[in-house]
């Protein structure tokens, strides 16, 4: 009878705990920071900061452009650091910074066009975010983050390219 007290009030507390971890979680946008920007003629430089104890899934990122007379190249995307993952199996990962580039053709004339990139990633901790569909605009001296995002400070790889990007971790 001793022992019961003791179990019931640790098996009711472990809701407690597991929910008290679940509000460390950052939330998708500040786990995976995505800035892009038209680095030259002909190429998006796509990039994310990816915090520390999390990662984004190399196969899960896909890219678009609008209007359909903006089209991409071939996505470069650099080789990934294998996981064996609950959730997926045998998997490419990104941590920490990833830079992808993409050749783009823009049509004469065209000031703007809107990039949209659907992720996926998770937090070591065994969580894993609903796949994340997230805009950018871009267009001749545009360096943008996600549309409704905050600017943050530079201090990073792309200001000479003249981004506005989050600080280096």
């Amino acid at each position: 009878m001793n022992l019961i007290l003791p179990a019931m009030l640790a098996a009711l507390a472990l809701p407690l705990n597991a929910s008290g971890a679940d509000a460390d979680l950052l939330s998708p946008d500040k786990a995976f920071r995505l800035s892009a920007q038209l680095a030259k003629a002909g190429e998006i430089v796509v990039r994310y900061d990816v915090a520390p104890g999390y990662y984004l899934y190399r196969d899960k990122l896909k890219f678009s452009v609008e209007p359909a007379s903006v089209a991409l190249g071939n996505v470069r995307l650099p080789p990934g650091r294998i996981k064996e993952d609950e959730f997926f199996g045998r998997v490419e990962t990104y941590r920490d910074e990833v830079l992808i580039r993409i050749p783009v053709k823009v049509p004469a004339g065209a000031e703007r066009f809107v990039l949209t990139v659907r992720s996926q990633g998770c937090a070591d901790a065994g969580i894993c975010y609903t796949p994340q569909q997230q805009q950018v605009v871009l267009g001749p001296g545009l360096g943008q983050r996600p549309l409704d995002a905050p600017k943050t400070g530079a201090g990073s790889l792309l200001d000479a390219l003249g981004e506005d990007t989050p600080p280096k971790r």
